[in-house]
């Protein structure tokens, strides 16, 4: 059987996941930007990856678009981001609603990897939409434990990448 990993990096988390996944998988790794779904076909088993932003899987419009023309393969997608794993409501409705508007297809399963953020290395609009953000965020009266996490996170400087936590999407495609 025939696999592939693609992925959509900004700031270098995916990427890194995206590489490990395709040595542990002994795959081809591609950017999403040089991958058409139609290139696809001559593939069993997809592996997806996308930093989570506002809920947003990035690029994963690759998958969710063509999800009837990949009904035959089975597809893993991955997110890496800096919110803590442990809030699976994010994760489990948030996320797999905004990105999998029709639902989730019995042959697509989501993962969750810690990334990183580190400060100095973002877009002037992705720190202007987090000093935003934060600043909506403490002016509420009374903010919800998931607004006072997002206010923690605004200034979070942090690397969590962590290899060993690729295991169960390897497993789930080796399967």
């Amino acid at each position: 059987m025939s696999t592939i990993v693609i992925y959509k990096s900004k700031y270098g988390a995916t990427k890194l996941y995206a590489e490990w996944i395709g040595e542990a998988l002994g795959c081809e790794v591609k950017d999403a930007s040089k991958v058409k779904v139609s290139d696809l076909k001559n593939y069993d088993r997809i592996v997806y990856g996308g930093g989570l932003y506002a809920e947003v899987i990035n690029g994963v419009t690759l998958i969710t678009k063509n999800q009837e023309i990949l009904k035959d393969k089975k597809i893993a997608v991955f997110t890496t981001a800096i919110t803590p794993l442990d809030l699976r409501e994010y994760y489990d409705k948030m996320v797999i609603e905004k990105n999998f508007k029709s639902g989730l297809s019995d042959n697509i399963k989501v993962f969750n990897f810690l990334g990183k953020m580190i400060i100095d290395e973002l877009s002037l609009v992705h720190k202007t939409a987090l000093k935003t953000l934060k600043k909506i965020m403490t002016a509420k009266e009374n903010p919800s434990d998931m607004e006072k996490l997002l206010i923690k996170l605004c200034d979070a400087n942090v690397d969590l990448c962590d290899r060993a936590s690729i295991s169960p999407l390897v497993e789930y495609i080796k399967e």
